[in-house]
């Protein structure tokens, strides 16, 4: 607890003469000591206090700086006589109150009664809603700490899968599609370089687009049109959730700069309606395009484990969010992230060409099962 510097003008000094002042005892009124030797002034709770030496040895019990204060102030306010009034001095935006004379046992009960309401406040809060947030803990016993997902939400990702399947474009949609990013991928290889943590970044904050946008359309039409839809809006949304837990992690690695979360809005906002109008357009050409975009990424994550494992770039270690989410060993470095990340990437590749397909067959969506939870 930093001790507040002693005051630098004459309007202070007075002041903390006047706190420390002891007032005249009327006959036969109850002796109420106060020694300005015995208290200090800290800073609680962006007020300076005169704390004296039992308050100090509350504090130091375990009781709360804040909890503390607050209940000398409602003590002072109320003049509560069990704990006996405190002087209360205001003045150059500072508040003073004086506790000497306070025992340690009623103080201690005015602090607990703080707590105390505090606690009964959030309970009658969450026994109101019928909600409380569920305090959970992993397989080791250890407290879960993200609130962002959950334990069920963690997998082990098959790194085994096929990285290098391609799709050849076989009609003009496909070499649309493909034509398209590629010249995507350009001003990125010009903008970034080499500089894969970045690239990561950015390529994350595009690459969760597409899932959200095309579960979006198909859960509309299915309220419009009072149909099912085979599983496949929760397919992409759990892929654009997928792909949001990709930049989450990377955030741990690497701060983007302010040029760089500008380039992001920009991109993000003219993809995003771009990427709307092609899927309302030919939802065939919106996912075969999303396919060639996770190969590329794929091809990415490739370059980028490779200057890892070159020593080009500092292996360090992973992410706690990282490792919680994939559920990898406790030693696992910034390589197994970018293994795991890139198997994430070569399945999401797979489902979208396989929407693709489906529709090029000539089929809907929901007359297909959707690939739930194929990553």
């Amino acid at each position: 607890m930093p001790v507040c510097p002693q005051p630098c003008s004459p309007a202070s000094s007075r002041r903390e003469e006047l706190a420390g002042q002891q007032p005249k005892r009327r006959r036969g009124a109850p002796s109420r000591r106060s020694s300005s030797s015995s208290t200090r002034r800290v800073w609680v709770d962006g007020s300076v206090a005169l704390l004296d030496a039992a308050m100090e040895n509350r504090i130091q019990g375990g009781l709360p700086p804040e909890l503390a204060a607050h209940a000398t102030r409602s003590s002072a306010r109320n003049g509560h006589g069990a704990v006996g009034s405190a002087a209360r001095r205001e003045g150059g935006g500072a508040r003073f109150f004086s506790v000497a004379g306070r025992s340690p046992a009623a103080l201690g009960v005015g602090a607990a009664r703080t707590a105390a309401t505090l606690k009964q406040g959030e309970k009658e809060a969450a026994s109101y809603w019928g909600v409380a947030p569920a305090r959970l803990v992993k397989e080791d016993g250890t407290e879960w700490k993200w609130s962002c997902f959950r334990p069920w939400d963690a997998y082990e990702a098959d790194v085994s899968i096929d990285l290098t399947k391609h799709h050849r474009p076989a009609t003009l949609g496909d070499k649309v599609a493909l034509w398209t990013v590629k010249a995507m991928r350009w001003p990125t290889d010009l903008f970034f370089q080499r500089r894969y943590g970045c690239r990561a970044m950015m390529l994350e904050t595009v690459a969760a687009v597409p899932g959200m946008v095309a579960g979006a359309v198909l859960h509309l039409r299915s309220l419009r049109r009072f149909e099912q839809s085979g599983g496949w809006i929760r397919a992409l949304l759990e892929e654009a959730e997928n792909e949001r837990m990709h930049l989450m992690t990377f955030m741990e690695v690497s701060q983007p700069r302010w040029y760089e979360r500008a380039l992001v809005v920009a991109v993000q906002g003219v993809f995003f309606h771009a990427y709307l109008a092609t899927y309302l357009a030919s939802p065939k050409v919106a996912h075969r395009m999303v396919g060639y975009l996770e190969e590329e990424a794929v091809h990415s994550y490739t370059e980028f484990l490779r200057d890892l494992e070159a020593g080009k770039i500092d292996d360090v270690p992973a992410p706690a969010i990282a490792i919680d989410y994939w559920r990898l060993p406790a030693g696992a470095t910034l390589k197994d992230v970018v293994r795991v990340v890139r198997a994430d990437e070569a399945h999401h590749r797979d489902v979208n060409h396989y929407a693709s397909d489906i529709h090029c067959q000539g089929h809907a969506l929901r007359e297909v099962a959707a690939p739930i939870g194929y990553h």
